[in-house]
Formats: C-alpha cells, sequence, structure tokens
C-alpha cells in the first residue's frame, strides 16, 4: 500500500491525473488491447478529471481504446459503462453490469474518491460485495441533497453501485482522499484494521493501492504515520515524472 502526500487538493489532483496518464500511456492500448478505467462520481475527482483533459486536449493522452466503468464526459460514449438507475429489471442491470467488466477483461487501474466507503457500499456492506441495488444511509441522502437543491424529497434513496468485491478485483487500486472533512476517513483507511463498517479500508489487503491525498487529509494521522510516508515521496514521485504521452493514432 502506498499513500501520497500532497501540499493541497490541486496539486493531489494533478498527481493523480498524471499517474493515470501514465498508466494508460505504459499500457499502451490499441483496437484490441482496451485499457479499462473504473471511474468515481463526487466532487473530489474533479480536479483530477480536468487535468486528465487538459492532457487529452493537448495530445499527451488518447482515450481512443479506453473502456470506463462509471460516468465520465470527455470519453467516447460507446466506451462508456453507466450503470441505469432506471433499468426496469435492476438485477438484471448489475448482472449485465459485471458481465461487461469481464468481457473487457477485468479493471486496470479503479479510481475510487471515499467518505470512508467505496461508492455506495455504505458501513456494513460486505467486503465481497457485486454490483447490486442498495439503500441509501441517511447521512448519504442528507450529503446529496446539495444536487437537488437542498430539497431531501428529490434525492434518491436507492441507488445501484459496484461492489467492495468488483473493486477488489482490479488489477491496480487508486483512492483519492482530500480536505479536513475526509480526514477521520484516511485515518480508518489507513492507520487501523480492514473492517466492513468502513469499507475503504479493505484496499489494504489489495496488492496494489495508491492513497493520494493533500495535506488537511492528514490531520487524523499520527506524526509518525505522516513522516513515513513523506519520506518515500522522491520514489512516488519517479511514478508521475516524467509525465508520459501518445497521440490520438497510438
Amino acid at each position: 500500500m502506498r499513500l501520497v502526500i500532497l501540499d493541497n487538493y490541486d496539486l493531489a489532483s494533478e498527481w493523480a491525473a498524471k499517474y493515470i496518464c501514465n498508466c494508460i500511456v505504459k499500457f499502451k492500448p490499441r483496437q484490441d488491447r482496451y485499457f479499462s478505467l473504473g471511474l468515481p462520481t463526487g466532487s473530489t475527482p474533479l480536479g483530477c478529471y480536468k487535468k486528465l483533459i487538459e492532457y487529452h486536449k493537448s495530445g499527451n493522452l488518447s482515450f481512443k481504446y479506453v473502456k470506463t466503468f462509471n460516468m465520465d464526459e470527455y470519453v467516447d460514449p460507446n466506451n462508456a459503462h453507466i450503470l441505469d438507475g432506471n433499468a426496469e429489471d435492476l438485477q438484471a442491470e448489475c448482472d449485465a453490469f459485471e458481465e461487461k467488466i469481464k468481457e473487457a477483461g477485468g479493471i486496470d487501474l479503479f479510481v475510487g474518491g471515499p467518505d470512508g466507503h467505496i461508492a455506495f457500499n455504505e458501513p456494513g456492506s460486505s467486503l465481497v460485495s457485486r454490483t447490486r441495488l442498495k439503500t441509501l444511509a441517511m447521512d448519504t441522502i442528507l450529503a446529496n441533497a446539495k444536487y437537488f437543491d437542498g430539497d431531501l424529497s428529490k434525492v434518491p434513496t436507492m441507488a445501484l453501485t459496484v461492489g467492495v468485491g468488483t473493486v477488489m478485483d482490479a488489477r491496480e487500486v487508486m483512492i483519492l482522499i482530500t480536505g479536513a472533512h475526509k480526514a477521520f476517513a484516511l485515518y480508518k483507511a489507513i492507520e487501523e484494521g480492514v473492517n466492513h463498517m468502513w469499507t475503504v479500508s479493505a484496499f489494504q489487503q489489495h496488492p496494489r493501492t495508491i492513497f493520494v491525498c493533500d495535506e488537511d487529509a492528514t490531520l487524523e494521522l499520527r506524526v509518525k504515520t505522516v513522516k513515513y510516508f513523506k519520506g518515500l515521496m522522491r520514489v512516488h514521485n519517479k511514478l508521475v515524472d516524467p509525465l508520459y504521452s501518445m497521440t490520438e493514432e497510438n
């Protein structure tokens, strides 16, 4: 497990975007060999997404042979797989989503941006769960009210979500955690044991997990933990420097 600590949100977002870019470029995707990328929604990854858009527009990064699982606007819609919460048969929709991941050869890199849980795998979720229908906790409904003009009556009470097990099957996982309000979640993810009440902690057991955070998110960590991981930044920065490049014709 790696923990990458940057000074602020913008630098953490840029580091994460560079890492994703380098992963895709080094993979050398082509027509018969797509790179599969799992993407989260929410506000945390927006800075990272903006940088990826910049790399794409500058020609450093092509999404021509990239498949995504979750929503994003800068990828060819034919290669973007999004759960349909309005599907007539919700279980069939979840099963089909899992099947599409298998058909893609699995997820190469799954990016998560949790509040202590991954996607809608809230406290108590099984750590081996698959894509499914979940009833949302009141805390989640309250947090999402900002997307519905603050009107709780408009906030959905159920959602389709990938499972913890689905994400654990990815070849690599990168978790974005920024802001002082996420500090306790990072503490639970890094310094305590695996616990289904904090599903993000499951990724301690993934063979290739990298947590990317800013200084504010480390406020609940022990000083020696922060000092240890900061001491490794010279190694971690080699993962994004230099920034690799490819063309649309790759």
